[in-house]
């Protein structure tokens, strides 16, 4: 099975049975047309009607759609108790109200959108609104802008980052979130390059691939950081390296810390803990080291840093999406600031709770002694929900109730008690 960051993006790929259809919609952005057997043409119109509706495994709670009408949405924020953004990946920014989509954008930016491209982050704070979109300007490259909010409208962009987009089509990250003190965490993925980012010894210097950046609003580097006093401008942003590619990035609200979620080539799919320093171990390690034929000697290591194995790793890759901790008590008390993960290749949801010093995973299974999901009891014991289509966003909302955004079925889901 190719994995979702590799096989769901390759415009080259004929799908030839049921089973693979199930990347079809991150390849059909309004560019592609395909050739399938008879077969396979109902599923292949993508309707709402091709897909089961999401269930969770907890009847106590229910899931409802809460809205629907979006084209590939890769990414929402709440900006009030009334009105959120969604992203859609050809570039429009649409604006949600009292769960009615309204018919129009309020912004389209014009991104290349070409595989993992396009428009991918958005986060807020306070008036500000950052988004993390892939643009073609004296060249293809990944930009952070900063608006201006007023009222549910988007002036005055500022560009803060500009940061790679190739050669890779793939791995371009892009998840944006708002640490405790204001200043904005972004991800970017490798972009197939081989450099010291990606812990290759004899590889060119930090270059903002595979790297986590903490910055303040303005672009600068965030006081604090790991690295501030190397002397080198693009490694003073970083407050983590060695990422392969990631589309999930969290704050655990009660303690401040960073969590994420990085996307294996064909094995290990990860869940991390992220603190500054910290090397993920990409293009050496993926999963546990000890199972790598790797060590930590042979990792690039800038001063300060240090590697840690994933809190969590999922053998067969699901394609690992968001991550997000549920900032409320209205599912009840048992969920409370648990982690909540989506996937993409199955659309299940997944749920976490953690231990007293929110460091780790409580993990229930025997099986997962060895931190490894490698069968399907051992995934059964941390799966909350299925059928939501290929998440893309988690968030928690004004009114306590976790949001699943689905690329697939271009809607919101409400999950409540």
């Amino acid at each position: 099975m190719k994995h979702f960051s590799d096989a769901c993006h390759d415009e080259n790929i004929v799908k030839k049975n049921i089973k693979d259809i199930r990347y079809v919609p991150f390849m059909m952005n309004g560019t592609y047309i395909f050739l399938v057997s008879v077969s396979v043409i109902l599923i292949l119109a993508y309707t709402n009607n091709a897909f089961a509706e999401p269930t969770l495994k907890d009847s106590t709670l229910k899931v409802q759609e809460y809205v629907s009408g979006l084209t590939f949405p890769t990414s929402m924020v709440f900006l009030d108790n009334s009105n959120l953004l969604v992203l859609e990946k050809n570039g429009n920014v649409r604006l949600v109200s009292d769960g009615t989509l309204e018919a129009q954008p309020i912004l389209s930016l014009p991104v290349v959108d070409k595989n993992e491209r396009g428009l991918l982050g958005i986060e807020k704070d306070g008036s500000n609104i950052f988004i993390y979109a892939t643009v073609d300007e004296d060249g293809v490259k990944n930009r952070v802008y900063k608006y201006e909010l007023k009222g549910t409208s988007l002036s005055n962009p500022q560009v803060i980052l500009d940061l790679p987009a190739s050669p890779g089509t793939n791995h371009q990250g892009g998840k944006l979130v708002m640490a405790n003190d204001s200043t904005l965490y972004s991800v970017t993925g490798e972009l197939q390059r081989n450099g010291k980012d990606q812990n290759i010894q004899d590889g060119p210097d930090p270059d903002y691939s595979g790297a986590i950046l903490k910055i303040n609003p303005d672009g600068s580097p965030a006081s604090g950081n790991p690295f501030n006093d190397s002397g080198n401008e693009i490694l003073q942003k970083y407050t983590a390296y060695g990422v392969r590619n990631c589309f999930g990035l969290a704050i655990d609200p009660k303690t401040g810390a960073l969590w994420d979620t990085e996307n294996g080539e064909d094995l290990n799919d990860e869940i991390n803990f992220v603190f500054p320093g910290f090397n993920s171990g990409w293009k050496l390690v993926m999963g546990p080291i000890s199972q790598s034929g790797q060590s930590e000697n042979e990792l690039v290591k800038f001063p300060g840093s240090k590697y840690k194995d994933p809190i969590i790793t999922f053998k067969d890759p699901i394609g690992i999406t968001d991550i997000e901790f549920l900032k409320s008590d209205k599912l009840g008390a048992k969920y409370s600031n648990n982690a909540f993960v989506g996937d993409y290749v199955n659309g299940n949801l997944y749920r976490f709770e953690l231990n007293d010093e929110r460091n780790d995973f409580k993990l229930n299974s025997p099986g997962l002694a060895d931190r490894v999901v490698d069968d399907e009891s051992e995934l059964d014991s941390i799966l909350l929900g299925t059928g939501f289509e290929g998440i893309t966003d988690i968030a928690t909302g004004p009114d306590g109730n976790l949001y699943v955004l689905s690329y697939k079925l271009g809607e919101i889901f409400k999950i409540t008690l």
